[in-house]
């Protein structure tokens, strides 16, 4: 709340240096920040008094939103990216499948390496756990294995996880 919307009898008020001027009543709160050409501020309505501040409201929310943008800016969003293979997946189409859970990890994405059991392949959960844990070895100088395989249903699932996410270098410790 701002000037006149505020509710309070009386607030305690802090001026624009962040020097308190104790309790005032609202009304003489609003001829001080009227005086200085600023805007009254409640900071802490639960507090009892409620907390107000003089402060330039327009400039307040600029820098606001010029923090939050900055924060934006500097998040990394990491997706999950999903691979399938089935038990009977050939050598080259693993390989192909490879290249890609590589690609991905150098992106530092996450990837969900999944198996896809169908029929009479379900008494053979062993040879699917096996082909991830082959997928696992073969990218580990890039990723780490973050969820060892579970079954899930008829598909049996692994998670891994860039070493070093965004493709960043490692730093050299000579």
């Amino acid at each position: 709340m701002i000037n006149e919307r505020i509710r309070a009898k009386e607030v305690r008020l802090i001026d624009e240096e962040g020097q308190q001027l104790g309790i005032l009543s609202l009304s003489k709160s609003l001829d001080l920040a009227a005086e200085r050409g600023l805007d009254l501020v409640e900071v802490a309505p639960a507090a009892n008094p409620s907390v107000c501040r003089i402060m330039d409201y327009g400039k307040y929310k600029y820098q606001q939103h010029k923090r939050a943008q900055e924060s934006k800016k500097n998040q990394r969003i990491i997706h999950v990216k999903e691979i399938k293979l089935r038990p009977k997946t050939e050598e080259h189409d693993f390989q192909f499948k490879k290249d890609h859970v590589t690609k991905f990890l150098l992106a530092g994405n996450k990837v969900k390496v999944t198996v896809i059991f169908r029929g009479r392949e379900m008494t053979h959960y062993e040879i699917g756990e096996e082909l991830l844990y082959r997928m696992a070895k073969e990218v580990n100088k890039i990723g780490i294995i973050e969820q060892a395989p579970k079954k899930e249903g008829r598909n049996m699932t692994l998670l891994l996880g860039a070493k070093n996410p965004g493709g960043k270098k490692e730093k050299n410790p000579n």
